[in-house]
């Protein structure tokens, strides 16, 4: 018999898509491409042609999709692939960390919007208040040099970094606390960090910077440096003299319901941005540290290997840590006890420890405390069922609207009141620990904030004659009415600038 004719397979569900641009090469930008003014013009690097589409976070931006090429900087072709060469860099350093079907907040694929207008800013939202979901960048003209926000791949990988925490834990989104906001923000910036060491290039050029020894200033801690410069020629004291902000810096915890609203670069604040900068320095001190464990002469693969075991440690942290008005204590608390699960062991107890210490964000009592503390193996198959078990929303309550001139007498928060897990605090200026605030006064002192800095947009719910209104700044925050209620929702998170 004649043999037959079988017929083509059918692919399976399990068949990976390839995207049209496969195999093809583009040019993006190794880091920030900086401030010219204080250090040379870096040259563009080459790169695979990223795939928007690939999982588990997957994003699109909008329009058309130039073909893939090496387009010369300044070109929208450029700005279109140097973009998404940072967003899939960010994209695939954390989804190799964080629990399996891991899915961004907003759907499947995350919008990303590369110039919105004109302003120098960029932010991640959900797409509650007037605009689409997703990544939003801009642009502005500044002493005759135009910057584009989405051309840095910290600002990128920094407004990815809110996204990829709002996949993890979105409880965090509308807490009102400071602590909440602040570690988003912190996490921005370590996101950032993180995704620039999987550039192998660039491992090589932070070592020689740093001499092996990561939290020195370098390209590394310096964030957004050619933002920070446009902003800079207008506002000189809004961000500090090298870059939007360092992880190298001094700033010890401080109560963050003892600080002003706002404040000089150089001082602390309890703006969420400002109050970053204590846990992200914190974390480049751990991840300093963590380097010099793999090895006291560190290579570019001890570097990588830092880094991505740092991720492990803050996803398993950010799943764990209890959202409490003190929360910078939990996370790290929560990563000293994920570091001595396996795989690690233990091996990072020390470095991590003591960076926490030493900003005092765990009191000496509070590390002392952690000696006795059991723990147990999380692997990462089993933290998507603890990530399922998280309650949606964290609890609502109503705090006085007295002092904020609205139409009602009471405003409806989220407040950070979930059940704490370990019995550890942050360091007093005296001596001991500082007393944890209620979740209550946190909610309260988070909110005068917002308004003090013009951060709400009240719309019609403004008293006609006590209403407080700020013509300015941009608003993160706005109200809703329900059901005769007003209650107040997180807008988005920006990178910084008023």
């Amino acid at each position: 018999m004649p043999a037959t004719k079988k017929k083509a397979a059918k692919p399976t569900k399990k068949t990976p898509k390839r995207s049209p641009a496969a195999g093809k090469v583009v040019a993006c930008w190794e880091d920030d491409p900086g401030d010219p003014k204080l250090q040379p013009p870096l040259s563009p690097i080459d790169v695979s042609a990223p795939n928007q589409a690939a999982q588990p976070y997957a994003f699109k931006i909008s329009g058309a999709t130039p073909d893939p090429s090496v387009y010369t900087p300044g070109t929208p072709g450029f700005r279109f692939y140097a973009t998404a060469a940072a967003l899939r860099r960010t994209a695939d350093f954390w989804g190799q960390a964080v629990p399996a079907k891991t899915k961004w907040e907003v759907g499947a694929t995350l919008p990303v919007h590369l110039d919105d207008g004109v302003d120098l800013n960029a932010f991640y939202t959900r797409g509650d208040f007037q605009e689409a979901p997703g990544l939003h960048f801009f642009h502005d003209t500044v002493a005759g040099r135009t910057f584009y926000s989405c051309e840095s791949p910290d600002v990128c990988c920094h407004e990815m970094g809110h996204a990829v925490l709002d996949s993890l834990r979105p409880q965090l989104f509308d807490a009102q606390t400071i602590e909440a906001a602040a570690f988003h923000e912190a996490f921005g910036d370590m996101s950032a960090m993180l995704s620039a060491l999987q550039v192998a290039s660039f491992r090589l050029e932070v070592i020689r910077e740093t001499a092996g020894t990561l939290n020195r200033a370098s390209r590394l801690s310096r964030l957004a440096e050619q933002l920070g410069a446009a902003i800079r020629v207008q506002h000189p004291d809004e961000v500090d003299p090298d870059c939007l902000r360092n992880a190298v810096n001094s700033f010890f915890y401080r109560d963050p319901q003892t600080l002003p609203p706002s404040a000089p670069s150089n001082a602390l604040s309890s703006e969420p941005h400002s109050f970053s900068r204590v846990f992200s320095g914190a974390f480049l001190d751990a991840l300093a540290g963590m380097v010099k464990v793999l090895n006291q002469s560190p290579t570019p693969d001890d570097l990588e290997k830092a880094s991505q075991d740092a991720a492990r440690l803050l996803v398993g942290a950010v799943l764990t840590a209890p959202v409490v008005p003190d929360y910078y204590s939990q996370v790290a608390a929560h990563m000293i006890t994920t570091s001595q699960t396996a795989p690690f062991d233990g091996k990072y107890k020390d470095a991590l420890k003591s960076a926490f210490v030493r900003r005092g964000i765990l009191s000496l009592q509070a590390a002392a405390t952690m000696a006795g503390i059991q723990v147990q193996n999380l692997p990462r198959a089993a933290m998507a069922a603890v990530r399922e078990r998280l309650a949606p929303a964290l609890p609502t309550a109503s705090i006085s609207a007295a002092a904020y001139g609205l139409t009602k007498s009471s405003l409806v928060v989220h407040t950070a009141a979930e059940p704490r897990r370990l019995a550890v605090n942050s360091a007093s200026l005296a001596t001991g620990s500082i007393e944890a605030h209620s979740a209550q006064s946190a909610a309260e002192s988070f909110t005068d904030d917002l308004f003090q800095r013009g951060r709400v947009d009240v719309g019609v719910h403004a008293h006609p004659e006590a209403g407080l209104l700020h013509p300015m700044g941009f608003r993160t925050h706005f109200l809703v009415e329900q059901k005769g209620q007003l209650s107040i929702k997180r807008r988005c998170f920006d990178c910084g600038f008023d």
